[in-house]
């Protein structure tokens, strides 16, 4: 929750990688004889290869994404946050106060002006007031603005993948 990790060293992918990457971006339920066939291998070279991109942590895990309207919960809130003190004692019990909120389902540290952002998801202005009260009792900031989304243009949880950096690792995956 509040531990500060170095930055990750990206894992070498090839071709056949990023096609099974790209594929379960679009369909994380794929069984692994469906990605084999999209991706022209095996089932078992398939299974392998996904297996390696789940144990080096390149896949996360599998969800289903939820639409926040469909379930009452469709307003999007960006919340700035500038920090009264930047110590690491303050830190812990800021990031266990955002993370024990469940209306914020993403939060970061930012440079510039503003110290940390959230993005919090909820039915109403007046939820979205209940979640700042307990927000700005938990900790002490210096300051908290605000600003509701009018419009979703465009939301994706699929990550931009690169071009492969080395040719195929293995051609004779099938």
């Amino acid at each position: 929750m509040g531990a500060r990790m170095p930055p990750r060293k990206p894992v070498s992918l090839d071709t056949a990688d990023l096609r099974i990457l790209r594929e379960l971006q679009e369909d994380g339920a794929l069984s692994v004889a469906a990605l084999a066939e999209r991706v022209h291998l095996s089932s078992n070279a398939c299974w392998r290869r996904l297996k390696r991109l789940e144990d080096e942590a390149v896949i996360k895990r599998r969800v289903a994404l939820v639409d926040a309207a469909a379930i009452g919960v469709g307003i999007t809130v960006f919340v700035s946050v500038r920090a009264s003190e930047h110590t690491d004692e303050w830190f812990q019990a800021f990031s266990k106060a955002v993370c024990d909120l469940p209306e914020v389902v993403e939060f970061y540290r930012m440079s510039g002006e503003v110290d940390y952002l959230l993005k919090v998801q909820v039915s109403s202005i007046s939820d979205y007031d209940a979640v700042y009260q307990r927000l700005v009792r938990a900790v002490r900031l210096t300051d908290v603005s605000s600003a509701f989304a009018m419009e979703e243009v465009k939301h994706t949880t699929a990550v931009p993948l690169p071009w492969p950096t080395s040719p195929d690792r293995n051609d004779n995956s099938n």
